[in-house]
């Protein structure tokens, strides 16, 4: 019995296997109640007593040896670099394509961005508002056509309640509860009540600013209308301003771009003008401080307002304002890229 334990323990000590199968074969053949360790068990009942203080040690050191050298095997193979570390076996094995962020959400962060280095906070607003901070507050007649049905969306046909018509309500209501001096810039959506189409759409979003302390200047205004149009379109950019009129500012006026496409030269794109009309501005009309509890001979301030669907057209050259609503995931994808 001494010879073939030491041939068993021999064996075990040149033991190599491939796999986890071959690890509980080898178990099986030394240990298992019809292993060669066990029939070696069976066999040292019929020992002489005088063998057996000899056998015994051996024996239980053989199986002990047997356990041990199976054992290591078997966790080499559990620790084992398999290449699936940190993979998630839950995960479907489809491939799954990375989303991105809405060229909407792309151009409203640039440009909440680029205020915000001109010290403006981002304030917000309700979309149900009522006529006053809509229309009353901001210098609108009472017979002025934006008030019409034809363009807003009154809730339950009461003419107090409605849809925002634009983010200008979220100046009032700032305006009404702190004093100057104020620094803001107002992102949103907002509703009117016109057709559907290529070019137009029910509801677009946002972007408007206000800044009124004292000795606020149409000057300010234009320097910060120059460094906003060169960090969204490039250093290149130059800005226009033309006369316009809107209820809440005083003078007024609409700012163009030199067209990104073509430098100023003239293309289809600006209609052979080399300008491209992106924002409306103006000084706050002095009414609109007053109905908003603000000294209007003591303080000036300037506001100004863009469509992020227009930006966002001139930056990504997007044709059909509906492709930012439709939630296309062939149009969505060619965002991937962006920031």
């Amino acid at each position: 019995m001494i010879e073939r334990i030491n041939a068993i323990k021999a064996e075990l000590e040149q033991i190599t296997a491939k796999d986890a199968s071959e690890v509980e074969a080898l178990r099986i053949k030394y240990l298992s109640k019809k292993g060669e360790i066990s029939q070696l068990m069976v066999e040292f009942r019929e020992v002489p007593a005088e063998r057996k203080r000899e056998l015994g040690p051996k024996l239980n050191e053989l199986k002990n040896f047997a356990t041990e050298r199976i054992n290591a095997l078997r966790e080499s193979f559990a620790n084992a670099d398999t290449g699936v570390e940190g993979l998630d076996l839950t995960r479907t094995a489809a491939p799954m394509r990375l989303g991105t962020r809405h060229p909407l959400s792309i151009v409203r962060r640039e440009i909440v961005s680029i205020f915000s280095r001109l010290g403006f906070s981002i304030a917000e607003g309700p979309e149900i508002e009522d006529d006053w901070h809509v229309f009353s507050a901001l210098n609108f007649a009472a017979d002025h056509p934006a008030r019409d049905m034809q363009d807003t969306f009154f809730i339950q046909r009461n003419p107090d309640v409605l849809l925002r018509t634009h983010t200008s309500s979220v100046q009032a209501r700032v305006m009404e509860k702190t004093q100057p001096p104020i620094r803001i810039i107002c992102p949103g959506r907002v509703y009117r009540n016109e057709a559907i189409s290529a070019r137009a759409h029910c509801f677009f979003h946002q972007v408007e600013a206000l800044y009124v302390d004292t000795e606020v200047s149409f000057a300010d205004l234009r320097q910060t209308l120059l460094y906003f149009a060169q960090e969204m379109f490039g250093s290149d950019t130059k800005i226009r301003l033309r006369p316009s009129y809107f209820p809440f500012t005083e003078p007024s006026a609409e700012m163009d771009i030199s067209c990104n496409l073509c430098g100023g030269k003239g293309c289809s794109f600006c209609k052979g003008t080399g300008w491209v009309e992106i924002l409306g501005c103006g000084m706050v009309d002095p009414n609109v401080l007053d109905s908003c509890g603000i000294d209007s001979k003591k303080y000036s301030g300037f506001a100004l307002g863009m469509g992020i669907e227009r930006i966002t057209n001139l930056k990504y050259q997007v044709k059909d304002l509906r492709m930012f609503s439709e939630n296309d995931v062939r149009f969505l994808r060619e965002f991937e890229s962006a920031r």
